[in-house]
C-alpha cells in the first residue's frame, strides 16, 4: 500500500471515504423521499446544527423531529424537494477511527402551482466516527449561503440565514 491523500503512509483509505460519501449521498435521499427514520439513523448519537444560530439536535429522535417541525411536509410525504451535493472533500483521520468532510448543498423544489427552481444554497462541515456497524456522523454543520424562495420549504423564518 501506498501513502493516501490523508497522509497515512501504508494506509488506503479508499474505502472509508466512499463510506462517509455514501452516509452524505444517503442524507439527501433520505430528506428528498421523506425517509425520516434513515434520515434521523444517521445520527444516532451526532448533532445536526444550523450554523450561526441556536438550532441543533442531538440523537436520532431529535434529528427527526427537528427536520419533521422545520420542513413542510406534502401530501406524498415528502417536502418535493432534491438535494444535490456536490464538490465533497472527505478527510479520514491516520487513526481510521474519525473523519472530516466538506460539501456544498444545492436544494430544488418543485409543485404544482411553484414551479422547478433552486431555493437554497448552502454547505456542510461535518465530522464523523467510526462506530462497530460503520461511520455515522458526530456532527453535522449546515451554513446558508444563497437564499431563494423557500415559502414552501421551511414552516418558519430560516434560523441562521441572517435574515
Amino acid at each position: 500500500m501506498t501513502a493516501d491523500a490523508d497522509g497515512a503512509a501504508g494506509v488506503d483509505r479508499t474505502a472509508d471515504r466512499a463510506a462517509i460519501a455514501a452516509l452524505v449521498y444517503g442524507y439527501a435521499k433520505a430528506i428528498d423521499t421523506g425517509d425520516l427514520d434513515a434520515f434521523g439513523g444517521a445520527f444516532a448519537q451526532g448533532t445536526l446544527r444550523i450554523a450561526g444560530s441556536p438550532v441543533a439536535a442531538v440523537g436520532a429522535d431529535a434529528v427527526r423531529a427537528m427536520v419533521r417541525k422545520g420542513l413542510r411536509w406534502y401530501d406524498d410525504g415528502t417536502p418535493k424537494t432534491k438535494h444535490v451535493t456536490t464538490n465533497l472533500v472527505v478527510t479520514v483521520d491516520p487513526s481510521g477511527q474519525e473523519a472530516t468532510a466538506h460539501s456544498y448543498v444545492t436544494v430544488f423544489q418543485a409543485l404544482p402551482d411553484f414551479p422547478y427552481q433552486p431555493i437554497l444554497g448552502a454547505h456542510y462541515d461535518d465530522r464523523f466516527v467510526r462506530s462497530p456497524d460503520g461511520w455515522r456522523f458526530a456532527e453535522r454543520a449546515l451554513t446558508y449561503d444563497l437564499l431563494g424562495d423557500l415559502s414552501r420549504h421551511f414552516t418558519k423564518p430560516v434560523p441562521g440565514a441572517g435574515g
